[in-house]
Protein backbone atom coordinates (compact mmCIF):
# COMPACT_ATOMS: atom_id res chain seq x y z
CA UNK A 1 0.00 0.00 0.00
CA UNK A 2 1.79 3.81 -0.58
CA UNK A 3 1.59 6.48 1.45
CA UNK A 4 -0.82 8.17 -0.31
CA UNK A 5 -3.00 5.16 0.26
CA UNK A 6 -2.22 4.82 4.11
CA UNK A 7 -2.80 8.30 4.62
CA UNK A 8 -6.15 8.12 2.75
CA UNK A 9 -6.98 5.13 4.94
CA UNK A 10 -6.12 6.71 8.01
CA UNK A 11 -8.14 9.76 7.06
CA UNK A 12 -11.37 7.35 6.49
CA UNK A 13 -10.40 6.08 10.20
CA UNK A 14 -10.43 9.21 11.51
CA UNK A 15 -13.62 10.47 10.17
CA UNK A 16 -15.64 7.17 11.02
CA UNK A 17 -14.44 7.72 14.85
CA UNK A 18 -15.78 11.28 14.69
CA UNK A 19 -19.48 9.93 13.71
CA UNK A 20 -19.03 7.50 16.23
CA UNK A 21 -18.33 9.90 18.83
CA UNK A 22 -21.00 12.10 17.65
CA UNK A 23 -23.52 9.71 17.79
CA UNK A 24 -24.91 9.10 20.86
CA UNK A 25 -24.52 5.70 22.41
CA UNK A 26 -27.90 3.23 22.80
CA UNK A 27 -27.91 3.99 26.24
CA UNK A 28 -28.47 7.84 25.85
CA UNK A 29 -30.46 7.60 22.88
CA UNK A 30 -32.95 5.58 25.71
CA UNK A 31 -32.79 8.23 28.15
CA UNK A 32 -33.89 10.90 25.69
CA UNK A 33 -36.67 8.81 24.40
CA UNK A 34 -39.73 10.40 25.03
CA UNK A 35 -41.96 9.09 27.86
CA UNK A 36 -45.50 8.09 27.39
CA UNK A 37 -47.87 10.16 27.39
CA UNK A 38 -50.60 9.47 29.36
CA UNK A 39 -52.99 12.13 28.07
CA UNK A 40 -53.37 10.29 24.82
CA UNK A 41 -56.14 8.05 26.72
CA UNK A 42 -57.58 11.16 28.46
CA UNK A 43 -61.19 11.64 26.32
CA UNK A 44 -61.17 7.46 26.83
CA UNK A 45 -61.43 8.47 30.27
CA UNK A 46 -63.67 10.78 29.62
CA UNK A 47 -65.97 8.84 27.54
CA UNK A 48 -65.87 6.31 30.37
CA UNK A 49 -67.05 8.98 32.90
CA UNK A 50 -70.02 9.78 30.52
CA UNK A 51 -71.18 6.33 29.99
CA UNK A 52 -71.11 5.84 33.80
CA UNK A 53 -72.61 8.96 34.61
CA UNK A 54 -76.02 8.86 31.81
CA UNK A 55 -76.21 5.53 32.78
CA UNK A 56 -76.58 6.28 36.57
CA UNK A 57 -78.83 9.20 36.04
CA UNK A 58 -81.39 7.43 33.35
CA UNK A 59 -80.97 3.81 33.83
CA UNK A 60 -84.16 3.06 32.03
CA UNK A 61 -83.24 4.57 28.61
CA UNK A 62 -78.87 5.21 28.51
CA UNK A 63 -77.47 2.02 29.22
CA UNK A 64 -80.39 -0.59 26.58
CA UNK A 65 -79.85 -2.52 24.05
CA UNK A 66 -81.48 -0.09 21.95
CA UNK A 67 -80.12 2.87 23.20
CA UNK A 68 -76.13 1.56 21.87
CA UNK A 69 -77.77 -0.03 18.75
CA UNK A 70 -79.53 3.70 17.55
CA UNK A 71 -75.83 5.22 18.47
CA UNK A 72 -73.99 2.78 16.69
CA UNK A 73 -76.11 2.99 13.45
CA UNK A 74 -76.96 7.01 13.63
CA UNK A 75 -73.51 8.07 13.14
CA UNK A 76 -72.54 5.21 10.43
CA UNK A 77 -72.37 8.12 7.46
CA UNK A 78 -70.52 10.25 9.45
CA UNK A 79 -67.96 7.82 10.38
CA UNK A 80 -67.09 7.10 6.78
CA UNK A 81 -67.11 10.40 5.91
CA UNK A 82 -64.53 11.66 8.85
CA UNK A 83 -62.47 8.66 7.88
CA UNK A 84 -62.17 9.87 4.57
CA UNK A 85 -61.29 13.39 5.36
CA UNK A 86 -58.26 12.07 7.01
CA UNK A 87 -56.77 11.56 3.74
CA UNK A 88 -56.23 14.79 2.81
CA UNK A 89 -55.58 15.99 6.47
CA UNK A 90 -52.76 13.76 6.77
CA UNK A 91 -51.39 15.66 3.66
CA UNK A 92 -51.99 19.26 4.96
CA UNK A 93 -54.99 20.01 3.12
CA UNK A 94 -58.65 20.69 3.73
CA UNK A 95 -61.53 19.16 1.93
CA UNK A 96 -64.57 21.48 2.02
CA UNK A 97 -66.48 19.92 -0.61
CA UNK A 98 -67.56 16.57 1.41
CA UNK A 99 -70.43 17.39 2.35
CA UNK A 100 -72.00 18.50 -0.88
CA UNK A 101 -70.75 15.23 -2.32
CA UNK A 102 -72.26 13.22 0.14
CA UNK A 103 -75.21 15.05 -1.26
CA UNK A 104 -74.54 14.71 -4.86
CA UNK A 105 -73.98 10.86 -4.35
CA UNK A 106 -77.37 10.63 -2.30
CA UNK A 107 -79.23 12.72 -4.89
CA UNK A 108 -77.61 10.75 -7.66
CA UNK A 109 -78.54 7.24 -6.20
CA UNK A 110 -82.63 8.34 -5.96
CA UNK A 111 -82.96 10.07 -9.12
CA UNK A 112 -81.67 7.40 -11.15
CA UNK A 113 -83.65 4.54 -8.98
CA UNK A 114 -86.77 5.89 -8.67
CA UNK A 115 -87.00 8.75 -11.09
CA UNK A 116 -84.77 6.78 -14.23
CA UNK A 117 -85.70 3.33 -13.35
CA UNK A 118 -82.31 2.56 -13.15
CA UNK A 119 -81.14 -0.78 -10.83
CA UNK A 120 -79.85 -0.07 -7.58
CA UNK A 121 -76.41 -1.18 -8.16
CA UNK A 122 -75.81 0.78 -11.56
CA UNK A 123 -77.12 3.77 -9.30
CA UNK A 124 -74.75 3.23 -6.32
CA UNK A 125 -72.17 2.95 -9.40
CA UNK A 126 -72.76 6.12 -10.85
CA UNK A 127 -73.21 7.87 -7.52
CA UNK A 128 -69.91 6.72 -6.62
CA UNK A 129 -67.98 7.66 -10.03
CA UNK A 130 -69.66 11.44 -9.82
CA UNK A 131 -68.36 11.67 -6.32
CA UNK A 132 -64.45 10.32 -7.41
CA UNK A 133 -65.05 12.74 -10.71
CA UNK A 134 -65.70 15.49 -8.15
CA UNK A 135 -62.10 14.59 -6.06
CA UNK A 136 -60.32 14.44 -9.56
CA UNK A 137 -61.25 17.93 -10.35
CA UNK A 138 -60.41 19.26 -6.95
CA UNK A 139 -56.94 17.41 -7.18
CA UNK A 140 -56.03 18.91 -10.55
CA UNK A 141 -56.87 22.61 -9.50
CA UNK A 142 -55.52 22.38 -6.10
CA UNK A 143 -52.16 20.51 -8.06
CA UNK A 144 -52.24 22.02 -11.23
CA UNK A 145 -52.08 25.96 -10.13
CA UNK A 146 -50.98 25.82 -6.79
CA UNK A 147 -54.25 26.51 -5.34
CA UNK A 148 -54.87 26.48 -1.48
CA UNK A 149 -57.41 24.17 -1.42
CA UNK A 150 -59.33 25.65 0.87
CA UNK A 151 -60.68 28.07 -1.60
CA UNK A 152 -60.54 25.02 -3.99
CA UNK A 153 -63.46 22.64 -2.12
CA UNK A 154 -65.12 25.90 -1.07
CA UNK A 155 -66.18 26.75 -4.38
CA UNK A 156 -65.88 23.11 -5.68
CA UNK A 157 -68.43 22.56 -3.02
CA UNK A 158 -70.68 25.39 -3.94
CA UNK A 159 -71.07 24.06 -7.57
CA UNK A 160 -71.65 20.82 -6.69
CA UNK A 161 -74.62 21.78 -4.45
CA UNK A 162 -75.96 23.74 -7.00
CA UNK A 163 -75.75 20.94 -9.45
CA UNK A 164 -77.78 18.59 -6.32
CA UNK A 165 -80.41 21.54 -6.47
CA UNK A 166 -80.98 20.84 -10.17
CA UNK A 167 -80.73 17.47 -10.55
CA UNK A 168 -83.35 16.84 -7.77
CA UNK A 169 -85.56 19.73 -8.87
CA UNK A 170 -85.13 21.02 -4.95
CA UNK A 171 -87.02 18.51 -3.39
CA UNK A 172 -87.36 15.17 -1.69
CA UNK A 173 -87.22 11.75 -3.69
CA UNK A 174 -88.87 8.94 -1.90
CA UNK A 175 -88.92 5.29 -2.73
CA UNK A 176 -85.13 4.17 -3.03
CA UNK A 177 -85.17 0.22 -3.31
CA UNK A 178 -85.49 -1.20 -0.42
CA UNK A 179 -82.36 -3.69 -1.39
CA UNK A 180 -80.08 -0.66 -0.55
CA UNK A 181 -81.90 -0.18 2.62
CA UNK A 182 -81.74 -3.88 3.41
CA UNK A 183 -78.21 -3.91 2.77
CA UNK A 184 -77.14 -0.83 4.90
CA UNK A 185 -79.99 -1.65 8.50
CA UNK A 186 -79.76 -5.82 8.32
CA UNK A 187 -78.58 -6.56 11.61
CA UNK A 188 -76.61 -9.58 11.50
CA UNK A 189 -76.34 -10.18 15.44
CA UNK A 190 -76.71 -8.28 18.85
CA UNK A 191 -79.11 -6.05 17.23
CA UNK A 192 -75.81 -4.09 15.31
CA UNK A 193 -77.00 -2.94 12.00
CA UNK A 194 -74.36 -3.86 9.48
CA UNK A 195 -73.46 -1.04 8.49
CA UNK A 196 -71.31 -0.27 11.49
CA UNK A 197 -69.14 -2.66 10.22
CA UNK A 198 -68.74 -1.90 7.11
CA UNK A 199 -67.84 2.05 8.56
CA UNK A 200 -65.23 0.05 10.85
CA UNK A 201 -63.85 -1.71 8.02
CA UNK A 202 -63.06 1.47 6.27
CA UNK A 203 -61.58 2.34 9.97
CA UNK A 204 -59.33 -0.98 9.71
CA UNK A 205 -58.03 -0.06 6.23
CA UNK A 206 -57.01 3.31 6.60
CA UNK A 207 -54.99 2.68 10.15
CA UNK A 208 -53.54 0.08 7.64
CA UNK A 209 -52.37 2.50 5.16
CA UNK A 210 -51.72 5.20 7.79
CA UNK A 211 -49.37 2.88 9.52
CA UNK A 212 -48.13 0.47 7.40
CA UNK A 213 -48.33 1.50 3.66
CA UNK A 214 -45.47 3.75 2.22
CA UNK A 215 -48.27 5.82 0.89
CA UNK A 216 -49.22 6.59 4.08
CA UNK A 217 -46.05 7.58 5.66
CA UNK A 218 -45.04 9.88 2.97
CA UNK A 219 -48.87 11.38 3.64
CA UNK A 220 -47.44 11.86 7.25
CA UNK A 221 -44.15 13.80 5.56
CA UNK A 222 -45.91 15.67 3.16
CA UNK A 223 -48.32 16.77 5.77
CA UNK A 224 -45.65 17.74 7.86
CA UNK A 225 -43.95 19.97 5.04
CA UNK A 226 -44.50 20.32 1.65
CA UNK A 227 -41.30 21.81 0.10
CA UNK A 228 -39.50 19.23 3.02
CA UNK A 229 -40.94 16.51 1.44
CA UNK A 230 -40.21 17.28 -1.69
CA UNK A 231 -36.80 18.36 -1.66
CA UNK A 232 -36.80 14.80 -0.34
CA UNK A 233 -37.89 13.33 -3.99
CA UNK A 234 -41.26 12.57 -2.75
CA UNK A 235 -43.96 13.55 -5.55
CA UNK A 236 -45.96 16.01 -3.56
CA UNK A 237 -48.41 17.11 -6.09
CA UNK A 238 -49.27 13.43 -6.62
CA UNK A 239 -49.93 12.38 -3.44
CA UNK A 240 -51.86 15.52 -2.91
CA UNK A 241 -54.34 14.65 -5.82
CA UNK A 242 -54.61 10.82 -4.88
CA UNK A 243 -55.93 12.31 -1.26
CA UNK A 244 -58.60 14.06 -2.61
CA UNK A 245 -59.95 12.01 -4.84
CA UNK A 246 -59.90 9.49 -1.86
CA UNK A 247 -61.59 11.72 0.38
CA UNK A 248 -64.13 11.80 -2.81
CA UNK A 249 -64.99 8.51 -3.20
CA UNK A 250 -65.51 8.06 0.78
CA UNK A 251 -67.91 10.97 0.71
CA UNK A 252 -69.51 9.40 -1.77
CA UNK A 253 -69.83 6.26 0.16
CA UNK A 254 -71.45 7.85 2.53
CA UNK A 255 -73.78 9.36 0.36
CA UNK A 256 -74.60 5.94 -0.88
CA UNK A 257 -75.38 4.79 3.06
CA UNK A 258 -77.33 7.79 3.70
CA UNK A 259 -79.45 7.08 0.82
CA UNK A 260 -80.18 3.18 2.49
CA UNK A 261 -80.66 4.37 5.77
CA UNK A 262 -83.50 7.20 4.84
CA UNK A 263 -85.01 5.25 1.57
CA UNK A 264 -85.03 9.01 -0.14
CA UNK A 265 -82.78 11.90 -1.00
CA UNK A 266 -82.86 15.48 0.24
CA UNK A 267 -80.75 17.86 -1.81
CA UNK A 268 -79.76 19.89 2.06
CA UNK A 269 -79.71 17.31 4.94
CA UNK A 270 -76.04 16.29 3.79
CA UNK A 271 -74.74 19.54 4.88
CA UNK A 272 -75.39 19.41 8.51
CA UNK A 273 -72.31 16.50 8.26
CA UNK A 274 -69.48 18.80 7.64
CA UNK A 275 -68.67 20.43 10.70
CA UNK A 276 -69.22 16.99 12.84
CA UNK A 277 -66.95 15.41 10.33
CA UNK A 278 -63.78 18.05 11.22
CA UNK A 279 -64.94 18.26 14.85
CA UNK A 280 -64.19 14.29 15.00
CA UNK A 281 -60.96 14.41 12.98
CA UNK A 282 -59.80 17.50 14.96
CA UNK A 283 -60.89 15.75 18.37
CA UNK A 284 -59.64 12.20 17.16
CA UNK A 285 -56.40 13.33 16.63
CA UNK A 286 -55.80 14.19 20.28
CA UNK A 287 -56.13 10.74 20.93
CA UNK A 288 -54.15 7.91 20.82
CA UNK A 289 -51.75 9.57 18.33
CA UNK A 290 -51.53 13.04 19.53
CA UNK A 291 -51.20 15.22 17.23
CA UNK A 292 -51.62 13.21 13.83
CA UNK A 293 -54.77 12.51 12.15
CA UNK A 294 -55.95 8.49 13.22
CA UNK A 295 -58.59 6.44 11.77
CA UNK A 296 -59.16 5.11 15.68
CA UNK A 297 -58.72 8.32 17.31
CA UNK A 298 -61.55 9.82 14.88
CA UNK A 299 -63.79 6.10 15.14
CA UNK A 300 -63.30 7.07 19.21
CA UNK A 301 -64.33 10.91 19.15
CA UNK A 302 -67.45 10.53 16.70
CA UNK A 303 -68.91 7.96 19.20
CA UNK A 304 -67.26 10.08 22.18
CA UNK A 305 -69.54 13.23 20.85
CA UNK A 306 -72.42 11.25 20.37
CA UNK A 307 -72.43 9.60 23.61
CA UNK A 308 -72.73 13.35 25.02
CA UNK A 309 -75.75 14.30 22.89
CA UNK A 310 -77.60 11.24 23.51
CA UNK A 311 -77.35 11.51 26.90
CA UNK A 312 -78.03 15.35 27.55
CA UNK A 313 -81.43 14.58 24.70
CA UNK A 314 -82.72 12.34 27.02
CA UNK A 315 -82.49 14.08 29.94
CA UNK A 316 -84.51 16.57 28.11
CA UNK A 317 -82.10 19.16 26.31
CA UNK A 318 -82.94 20.37 23.22
CA UNK A 319 -81.69 19.71 19.52
CA UNK A 320 -79.35 22.66 19.76
CA UNK A 321 -77.05 21.22 21.89
CA UNK A 322 -75.85 19.08 19.14
CA UNK A 323 -74.74 21.98 17.38
CA UNK A 324 -72.73 23.12 20.49
CA UNK A 325 -71.44 20.22 21.17
CA UNK A 326 -69.76 19.49 18.11
CA UNK A 327 -68.93 23.11 17.59
CA UNK A 328 -67.37 23.45 20.73
CA UNK A 329 -65.41 20.08 20.33
CA UNK A 330 -64.09 21.59 17.10
CA UNK A 331 -62.81 24.56 18.65
CA UNK A 332 -61.36 22.68 21.65
CA UNK A 333 -59.70 20.35 19.47
CA UNK A 334 -57.97 22.43 16.90
CA UNK A 335 -56.65 24.67 20.46
CA UNK A 336 -55.24 21.40 21.55
CA UNK A 337 -54.13 19.92 18.41
CA UNK A 338 -51.99 23.25 18.03
CA UNK A 339 -50.70 23.25 21.97
CA UNK A 340 -49.77 20.13 21.61
CA UNK A 341 -47.92 20.81 17.99
CA UNK A 342 -45.92 23.54 19.31
CA UNK A 343 -45.01 21.72 22.66
CA UNK A 344 -43.70 19.01 20.03
CA UNK A 345 -41.77 21.70 18.13
CA UNK A 346 -39.70 22.74 21.10
CA UNK A 347 -39.36 19.10 22.16
CA UNK A 348 -37.68 18.50 19.46
CA UNK A 349 -35.20 21.83 19.17
CA UNK A 350 -34.28 21.11 22.52
CA UNK A 351 -33.31 17.47 21.93
CA UNK A 352 -31.64 18.82 18.68
CA UNK A 353 -29.48 21.10 20.92
CA UNK A 354 -28.70 18.84 23.43
CA UNK A 355 -27.07 16.42 20.90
Amino acid sequence: MSATEEKKAQQEKEKEAVRASAAPAPSARRKRKAPAEPERFALLGVWAVLIVAFSLVVPQTFPTAANVSNMLSSQVVLLILAIGLLYPLRAGDYDLSVAATLNLATVVVAVLNVQQGWGIGWSVLVAIAASLLVGVINGLIVTAFDINPFIVTLGMGTVVQGLVYLLSNSATISGVDRTLSDAVLFQPFLGIPIGFFYALALVVIAWYVFDHTAFGQRLLFVGQSHDVARLNGVNVSRLRWRSLVISAGFAGLAGVVYAGTTASADPVSGASFLLPAFAACFLGSTVLRIGRFNPWGTLIAVYFLVTGITGLQLLGAQQYVQQLFYGGALVIAVVLSTLVRNRGERKRRAEAAAA
